[in-house]
């Protein structure tokens, strides 16, 4: 993932299902991205932390990557 001084890369997180029935980890996993509500969509800075916590819910959110 290349860095670029100027800009930040972004990605937009939404969340699609709900996390009711999954495990407690995963519910934790989506508070702490910050998605409290269904098609809720929160801007994160694209770390390796953030994409981590998306890989162990991806089947409940939706990634867009800008700029």
């Amino acid at each position: 993932m290349p860095k670029n001084d100027s800009k930040e890369m972004t990605i937009f997180v939404t969340l699609v299902r709900s996390p009711i029935g999954y495990t407690k980890d995963q519910r934790a996993t989506a508070l702490a991205l910050g998605l409290r509500r269904l098609h809720q969509t929160i801007e994160h800075r694209d770390t390796a932390a953030i994409r981590g916590m998306i890989n162990k819910i991806v089947h409940l959110v939706q990634v867009e990557e800008a700029g």
